[in-house]
């Protein structure tokens, strides 16, 4: 073979690795896995990613934005920490077969949840949603395309994201689209946090996630409790993704862990006036 094709597959293999690395390593940062450089910091001006560092066990954990902060937007990542209370969200960007069941167990522990949809989990799984929204679950806005929110900088185009998605939902459960927003992959700007509060949203990070959506490279149930069981804490947002077959498997015994740890659950609506 000539030398240059040679160096030609080279630099291709080593782009595709460089690729799978960045992807993994971003997945891990936003779950909490691997920490920002520094302490909380303001609401930055630029583009970020939703990230967590886990200091102590049990204990809340530090984000790229402090909750004070975070709260001149009405945009939140940790709920009352004053008790021993969790609000369970979950990001519904398709259904994968498991939200029924994730239902079902909700229902079981009397547990509320918010589950932030896309356009196509309403357009492909009405009879979910409208179940959802039945049962008393907050059913919020996660946009309708899952695009980079952050590079869009005029609010007409945010705008449009959240109505498309907002409108879809009342014309398919005639109710109101509950006023949440979940920035797609966890980023956002100051501009972002907002053009949503403008619109009377209030934004929803999280305080405890982990790699759980590779649907073709799911993490075994004991890696999930190592995750979700040392981590917990008061006042926890926890962000599950529905299309997660291990979420799916160990929710019953996960609400029921947590419970004998003294934990309940509580909607967003729930959520202080400031935190």
């Amino acid at each position: 073979m000539p030398q240059w094709k040679r160096q030609w597959r080279s630099a291709l293999l080593f782009l595709l690795v460089f690729a799978l690395l960045t992807m993994n390593l971003l997945g891990r940062y936003r779950a909490g896995e691997i920490a920002p450089a520094a302490g909380p910091a303001a609401v930055p001006a630029s583009t970020d990613n939703w990230g967590l560092s886990f200091q102590t066990e049990g204990a809340s954990p530090v984000g790229n934005a402090s909750a004070a902060d975070l709260a001149k937007y009405n945009a939140y990542y940790l709920g009352d920490t004053s008790k021993k209370v969790i609000y369970l969200t979950f990001d519904c960007g398709y259904e994968n077969g498991y939200t029924g069941q994730i239902l079902d167990v909700l229902k079981k522990h009397q547990a509320p949840a918010a589950f932030f949809v896309v356009g196509n989990m309403i357009q492909t799984a009405p009879d979910l949603v409208r179940r959802m929204a039945e049962e008393g679950h907050i059913v919020g806005n996660h946009t309708f395309h899952h695009p980079d929110m952050s590079a869009i900088s005029d609010q007409a185009s945010f705008k449009k994201e959240l109505d498309d998605l907002a409108a879809l939902y009342q014309e398919t459960t005639g109710q109101e689209l509950p006023k949440f927003y979940r920035p797609p992959q966890g980023k956002y700007n100051t501009e972002n946090l907002k053009q949503a509060q403008a619109l009377g949203y209030r934004t929803i990070f999280w305080s405890l996630a982990y790699v759980d959506w590779y649907v073709d490279d799911q993490p075994t149930q004991e890696q999930a409790y190592t995750k979700l069981l040392p981590r917990i804490h008061d006042g926890a947002i926890v962000l599950l993704h529905s299309t997660s077959k291990t979420n799916a498997e160990i929710l019953d015994d996960l609400l029921t862990r947590w419970e004998g740890m003294g934990y309940t659950f509580a909607s967003l609506e729930d959520l202080p006036e400031s935190c």
